[in-house]
């Protein structure tokens, strides 16, 4: 298989990733957005093939799944205070009305 294909892939996913940051406000989705993110620089690291680039495509996979853990027990927390997950609320007072 030519290599440009998995990076072209890889590109198209991380700019998925950047949209999905940058334009939802469900704090769920965002973590969706990030993962896509680093999976896409999970996939170049494997394209890339040498033995430092899987070292670091396992150490993406740990941190990505890391990163999971602590975002989801951050938003059920929110989620408990809150009573919703949307990430423009967070700064908010408890009896502030959203605008």
């Amino acid at each position: 298989m030519h290599p440009v294909i998995p990076y072209v892939v890889a590109a198209a996913l991380f700019a998925f990733g950047v949209y999905g940051v940058l334009v939802r406000r469900n704090a769920v989705l965002l973590l969706m957005a990030v993962e896509l993110m680093l999976n896409a620089v999970n996939l170049i690291l494997v394209t890339a093939g040498t033995v430092l680039g899987q070292v670091f495509a396992l150490f993406v996979i740990v941190l990505a799944a890391a990163e999971i853990g602590v975002g989801l027990a951050v938003i059920l927390q929110l989620y408990r205070l809150r009573r919703t997950v949307t990430v423009d609320d967070v700064g908010k007072e408890d009896g502030e009305v959203p605008a």
